[in-house]
């Protein structure tokens, strides 16, 4: 794995579980993996990551849980690791050495609760009272007051995320928009998401090579950018050996997709995207009186689904993405149709290895689904340059703006619901950058893009109109076998 890197030592344990996981159900699942995988990824007997070997087994145990579907009783794909979380420094404020005792005491004077107070010449801050509303880390002119956040909580731009009295953090499902930026920005790992890698295993199992019914892979344009020591030709090659039937471009999705957000656009005059499904919760639960504009065209995902569905309607499908906001669509009503299971990119390597299968020495597989359009939905801004394209064929004005992350969407939409936004056609995605910095990428950063743009420059069809007419032969076979 050395020339396979992650961003971090949390991805890595994630997926050795995954793989080791996917090595077990080929030799036969039994509870004996609760205690053989923790000791063969930690064998000891010194720890490497946590106070002893016995912790880092026990979180691993309950790594192997969520890797095998995690709480059932719990509807959120994110969820806690309790025995995980317990590095992080508590919530506040708090002084620094750097408070130098000065007499103007600007600290305690912006203060709306008298929760600071001078003692021996120093700042002091009671928690009690303290609401944490940060002016005093803006008042004191040698910024000796911080306001710290858990990485979590700070991470979480929905405000789902709290610490509760034992000091562990908490996700309320009801704001939680299932983005999954904890998930990679918890330093510990201590906020993971549920894998569906057994349904995975089963439904290409059960389809006994094919034969019983065809098993198809579904691939996020964002997986050009992932795997950078082999070329995404062989990546598909080694899908085919895992058992998948063939794979497609989700980008076809984003084709069609595109082709009637556009027509939405026309007719309605302003709209937000469906392609974000952590984008379209997010206006749900913090702007219910924007949800009018919500598009109401299926996301690429679906669409291929239904694609393929329409095809082959005995066809299993497998979305293989970026994040954890696909495995929250994928069990909503409006996917469960189209789509049988989602596993990550991190989960794709996993099996990938698992099998012993090195994509790097791979004959290439070529892939011509999709347009140019379509690949670039895995950066921010690839929706609005297709819509803009598309609306000036259609013969009218697109003003769109590219969200990138939470917190611009919540501008923009503020500016929406103010009825004070210059835009009508409102791209939102939660990852800041779009789908190529999704919680479950290998890895993440500017060479992402690079690759995104590369490989929607080779797409062999530049106009969408000619990717969505595989759906027009589409809805005609499924009339003819009617």
């Amino acid at each position: 794995m050395s020339n396979r890197l992650f961003d971090t030592t949390v991805q890595q344990l994630k997926y050795e579980v995954i793989k080791e996981l996917i090595k077990a159900y080929d030799n036969g699942l039994n509870n004996e993996i609760f205690h053989d995988i923790p000791i063969k990824i930690m064998p000891g007997p010194e720890a490497s990551l946590r106070c002893c070997v016995y912790k880092e087994r026990a979180i691993l145990q309950e790594r192997l849980k969520l890797a095998m579907g995690g709480d059932k009783t719990n509807p959120n794909v994110v969820e806690v690791i309790d025995i995980a979380c317990d590095e992080c420094p508590v919530d506040g404020i708090f002084v620094t050495p750097a408070c130098r005792g000065c007499i103007s005491h600007r600290c305690a004077e912006v203060c709306p609760k008298n929760a600071i107070t001078i003692e021996n010449k120093h700042a002091v801050v009671d928690k009690e009272k303290c609401i944490e509303c940060g002016k005093c880390t803006q008042a004191c002119p040698y910024n000796a007051l911080v306001l710290q956040k858990r990485p979590c909580v700070n991470s979480c731009k929905a405000n789902a995320i709290s610490v509760d009295s034992a000091k562990k953090a908490v996700i309320d499902n009801n704001k939680c928009v299932g983005c999954g930026a904890c998930v990679y920005q918890c330093p510990f790992g201590a906020i993971a998401d549920k894998s569906y890698i057994l349904d995975a295993l089963d439904i290409l199992k059960n389809s006994e090579n094919n034969t019983k019914y065809k098993v198809y892979a579904i691939i996020a344009p964002a997986i050009v950018a992932q795997f950078n020591y082999a070329r995404i030709e062989q990546v598909i090659t080694g899908m085919g050996k895992l058992g998948f039937f063939q794979v497609i471009e989700t980008a076809l999705g984003a084709d069609k997709t595109l082709d009637e957000e556009a027509d939405e656009l026309k007719e309605h005059g302003a709209l937000t995207t469906s392609c974000c499904p952590s984008f379209v919760r997010y206006i749900q639960i913090n702007f219910p009186e924007l949800v009018k504009y919500i598009s109401s065209t299926p996301s690429p995902m679906v669409m291929t689904g239904r694609l393929i569905k329409a095809m082959e309607p005995t066809a299993k499908v497998i979305f293989v993405g970026p994040c954890t906001s696909k495995k929250f669509e994928f069990k909503s009503d409006i996917a469960k149709d189209s789509i049988d299971c989602v596993i990550s990119f991190e989960e794709l390597q996993a099996f990938l290895d698992a099998r012993n299968i090195d994509v790097s020495t791979l004959e290439d597989t070529v892939l011509n689904n999709a347009s140019y359009f379509g690949r670039i939905f895995a950066r921010s801004g690839g929706i609005t340059e297709g819509v803009t394209e598309l609306a000036k064929e259609r013969g009218f004005e697109a003003k769109p703006i590219a969200m990138s992350g939470l917190d611009e969407c919540k501008k923009q939409l503020l500016l929406l619901k103010l009825g004070k936004s210059p835009y009508n056609f409102f791209e939102g995605m939660a990852c800041d950058g779009g789908c190529v910095n999704g919680a479950l990428c290998l890895h993440h950063g500017p060479k992402s893009l690079t690759d995104v743009n590369k490989y929607g420059e080779k797409a062999k069809e530049q106009k969408i109109e000619n990717s969505i007419k595989l759906y027009e032969l589409a809805g005609a076979n499924k009339k003819d076998k009617k």
